[in-house]
């Protein structure tokens, strides 16, 4: 009975220690709904606030980009934090100054030479270009053409009287000058004065002046030759390429090359009495080797060979290259509007294009070797207009006719010797052979031979020396040794500038719907559609701007590769 007593006291004394659940009430006004729901938002806010994308602690934390951690570490201590700063910035800087280096290299477009030699199992034998160094035959110069153009070749004067008294001529060209002078009082001239025919007619023919003919040791002749005009009057151009197909050479060395015999023709020569662009004063003949597709600039470009000598002329082909704008000022293609006379572009075609056009502007004509279907200069408008204006276009300095060199060029390298034409044993042979005289063999005869030294071409190109590539390299390259940064580091930077930009615009209006005291169960709703919203809509923005990003990325390197594999300048080919 004592222990059962004792049992009922401690329940009766844990009793009154308690109340019934039903006498416990919670009171509003101790602890409010509000109150706990906007502790909740306070504390949550503040731990999200710092797990945020935009902020710069928890970037730092997971960045690529070497010594950044360090800086915004808040377990570091000042000083050392300090210390990082300004050896991150050191290298940047450096980073800075190098790459600023290389991109102005970049910018000023260098380029590099290449030159090699590459051997061939034949070559295209260039075309020859020969013209005598007198224009006109003086036998062939009729009555009739002495009234035209006796002035233009400085023989008489504007009243048809002999110009020049003070020097005394040969009795030969004075009597002819005065045979043809007596007539003219009475002499009725033909309506129509042809250039281009007097041309034909008077200038020199190859049949009269080409003695002998080999190339490769078979016999050539005139059939090997095309007729063109330069200011040098009727020329002929061996191999051009109109008549056949250009031939070819299988060996180099003299034997295998062009072989000419010329007769100068000295007694055909016209006698000077006055300087004229029509007559001079040396003796014997110009020759430019040449393209096949370029026109012959013969007196620009030309060399001379003498009578009485054996030239020989030892030629390499060389095959240019040179790089267009911006790393070269080369002419990349043809614009065959300006240069509509000939079909491919070159430095001779477009000097004789530019030549044709300033005399067409000024003497509303054309001279013999210009092309073109106007009208041909007549001897006056060739003495008082055509002839000055070239003479103007040679001594001008400014920028009429400066012609573009093209980017693809064939040039002949010429090494050149002579021997003495004849020999004293070789005279009297060469005398009997020809019907001459040996005076006539040594003061007119020449000799001209043209071969390859070697079978081989020689490449002289320009490239690129610094691409987008190399910048990219150089560049990377200083990134990664200063801040051990690279093109994906760059990518994490605009990913958190996209977070800070998105933390700035949506973030904020956000947090101004969620400053205001909700209910419970409104703090639930929003929360959970803050939440949802976060997580469905932020997302998808964040991968679709990402991939935005790196869709650009690819399509830049792809731009860039493409652009920088592709080839500035054609590629030469044997023969064109």
């Amino acid at each position: 009975m004592h222990s059962i007593h004792n049992r009922d006291v401690r329940v009766s004394s844990l009793s009154a220690h308690f109340e019934p659940v039903e006498n416990c009430v919670v009171h509003s006004d101790d602890v409010t709904v509000a109150d706990d729901v906007s502790y909740t938002s306070s504390s949550m806010s503040s731990d999200l606030e710092s797990m945020k994308p935009s902020n710069i602690h928890v970037f730092s934390s997971s960045s690529t980009l070497h010594g950044f951690n360090h800086i915004f570490a808040l377990h570091h201590s000042s000083l050392r934090r300090f210390a990082w700063t300004v050896a991150f910035l050191t290298s940047l800087s450096i980073l800075l100054y190098q790459s600023s280096n290389r991109a102005i290299y970049y910018l000023s477009y260098p380029h590099v030479t290449r030159l090699d030699e590459v051997a061939a199992g034949n070559l295209t034998f260039p075309a020859v270009t020969i013209c005598n160094l007198n224009e006109f035959q003086f036998s062939k110069i009729t009555k009739n053409d002495m009234y035209h153009v006796g002035e233009l070749l400085g023989f008489l004067d504007k009243n048809y009287a002999l110009c020049c008294n003070t020097i005394v001529p040969e009795r030969q060209t004075l009597n002819f000058l005065n045979i043809q002078r007596s007539s003219f009082r009475h002499f009725n001239p033909r309506g129509t004065f042809s250039m281009k025919e007097f041309y034909e007619r008077v200038g020199h023919n190859l049949s009269d002046f080409l003695l002998a003919c080999n190339y490769r040791g078979r016999f050539c002749n005139a059939d090997n030759f095309t007729t063109v005009y330069t200011r040098y009057g009727k020329c002929y151009t061996f191999n051009s390429g109109v008549k056949q197909p250009p031939l070819k050479t299988l060996k180099g060395g003299v034997d295998n090359g062009l072989e000419l015999l010329l007769d100068t023709q000295q007694n055909e020569y016209m006698p000077v009495w006055k300087e004229t662009d029509e007559i001079t004063i040396e003796a014997g003949f110009k020759v430019q080797i040449h393209v096949q597709s370029e026109p012959p600039f013969i007196h620009e470009l030309g060399f001379g060979i003498s009578p009485g000598f054996q030239t020989l002329v030892s030629t390499q082909e060389q095959r240019i290259t040179f790089l267009p704008n911006p790393w070269g000022k080369c002419r990349n293609g043809f614009d065959k509007s300006e240069h509509y006379h000939f079909p491919n572009y070159s430095i001779s075609a477009c000097r004789i294009s530019c030549e044709t056009l300033y005399v067409y502007l000024h003497c509303n004509c054309r001279m013999i070797h210009m092309p073109g279907k106007e009208r041909y200069c007549t001897p006056e408008e060739y003495k008082t207009c055509a002839d000055k204006a070239l003479d103007f276009l040679v001594m001008t300095d400014d920028q009429l006719c400066v012609c573009e060199t093209p980017c693809e060029v064939i040039r002949y390298n010429l090494e050149m010797s002579t021997l003495q034409l004849p020999s004293t044993q070789a005279s009297s042979y060469l005398a009997y052979k020809y019907q001459v005289s040996e005076d006539y063999v040594r003061k007119n005869f020449a000799k001209l031979n043209i071969f390859f030294e070697a079978l081989n071409y020689e490449t002289i190109e320009q490239k690129v020396a610094y691409e987008i590539p190399g910048l990219f390299g150089d560049i990377g390259g200083q990134m990664g040794l200063f801040i051990g940064a690279s093109i994906l580091t760059i990518l994490e930077l605009v990913d958190y500038f996209y977070e800070v930009v998105k933390d700035r615009t949506w973030g904020r209006k956000l947090r101004k719907n969620t400053d205001r005291s909700p209910t419970r169960e409104e703090a639930n709703n929003k929360t959970v559609s803050v939440m949802v919203r976060e997580q469905a809509i932020f997302p998808v923005i964040t991968n679709l701007f990402l991939g935005v990003v790196c869709c650009l990325y690819i399509y830049i390197i792809l731009v860039v590769y493409k652009c920088c594999n592709v080839p500035h300048i054609l590629t030469t080919e044997s023969g064109s």
